[in-house]
């Protein structure tokens, strides 16, 4: 991600470059956002979920997944930009979309096949709630994807939302897609259906219920912001991370010491730790971690800045670092304005 954002920078305006490297910023986006909600599925703590319109969480999942889809396969795709808004949680609706759309397209692999995908404004009266109980009568925002694959028989239709129950062989599926499929749409208030006969393919239809809540703007990229000055000590046992660190850092006018061993740091630490404006290390090094690096580097110097990055761990949490005095708790991976922000949380402010 840091990468790509100083590559954007750099860029000259009008060059097409950027446009591809935007698109590559917003997979990476995405991409984080999806190892955060595993972290966050892990611990069992409730998702967010803001005012949304479905028709671009679709067209983007489908610009992702037309690169991966045979020639054989033809996307007809019928979305209304009115379908909206839904209360969601756009990470979770976009998995919704690239797992249904993967199994469909594994259920045509090896022949032509087509995949239709429509959006739109559907209002549930009694008599189309009796085979859908539990959903209310309202407003409601229709996903409905249908393909020409191979069916799924009638007595294996009530199973495929069983955690594990797959059709496929093994090393093709996990079996967890049309689980986690159907929880995330329970979750959301609504509902997930599925038609099929042999031979003939089959058909997923969503309800997601409409929202009167107002939408949100949409968050542009993120800009080289936050500029400061100070001496950084940057350590993390992968070169990659540290080499996009520093150049992020330096990008931003910091001037940074980088490490990959924490023992070298350490040792850098206690001759110059008075030099030092600010420390970010990551918690999980073969050496020591991070949180045993802070430690004795709050013993050197208690009032050392200490900001703490960490993508998931089972013995350090957010309340924890704060509590050993640790100023920031960022999780990794990071764009290069939550680094600018951590930095100047952690840095004392002038008065």
């Amino acid at each position: 991600i840091g990468f790509t954002e100083m590559a954007t920078k750099k860029a000259q305006e009008g060059k097409s470059v950027i446009a591809n490297l935007q698109e590559v910023l917003k997979a990476s986006y995405r991409a984080k956002d999806l190892v955060q909600q595993i972290l966050t599925f892990s611990r069992q703590r409730e998702t967010g979920k803001q005012p949304i319109l479905l028709q671009p969480i679709v067209e983007e999942a489908f610009k992702l997944l037309r690169a991966s889809f045979p020639t054989t396969i033809t996307l007809h795709m019928e979305l209304s930009p009115t379908a909206g808004p839904v209360l969601a949680n756009a990470t979770q609706i976009h998995q919704v979309i690239m797992n249904l759309a993967t199994n469909a397209e594994f259920a045509m692999r090896g022949k032509a096949g087509t995949l239709k995908v429509t959006l739109q404004e559907f209002h549930l009266n009694d008599t189309i709630t009796n085979h859908l109980p539990g959903l209310p009568q309202g407003d409601y925002v229709r996903l409905t994807m249908t393909d020409s694959g191979k069916g799924i028989p009638s007595e294996l239709q009530s199973k495929i939302f069983d955690p594990f129950f797959t059709t496929k062989h093994v090393g093709e599926g996990s079996g967890m897609g049309l689980a986690v499929t159907h929880g995330i749409v329970t979750d959301h208030g609504g509902a997930i259906e599925v038609q099929s006969q042999p031979g003939q393919g089959t058909t997923f239809i969503l309800y997601f219920p409409r929202t009167a809540e107002c939408l949100q703007e949409p968050a542009s990229l993120p800009l080289l912001s936050s500029h400061g000055r100070g001496t950084v000590l940057f350590i993390d046992d992968e070169p990659a991370i540290v080499a996009a660190g520093q150049a992020m850092l330096s990008e931003l006018g910091y001037d940074v010491w980088p490490f990959t061993d924490s023992r070298e740091a350490l040792e850098v630490f206690r001759t110059h730790a008075q030099d030092i404006d600010v420390v970010v290390s990551d918690q999980t090094m073969p050496a020591s971690t991070g949180e045993v690096l802070a430690k004795h580097m709050l013993e050197i110097r208690p009032s050392i800045p200490i900001i703490l990055c960490t993508g998931f761990s089972h013995t350090m949490n957010e309340e924890k670092a704060l509590a050993m005095g640790i100023r920031v708790f960022l999780r990794k991976p990071y764009r290069i304005q939550d680094l600018a922000e951590a930095i100047q949380c952690a840095l004392p402010q002038p008065r």
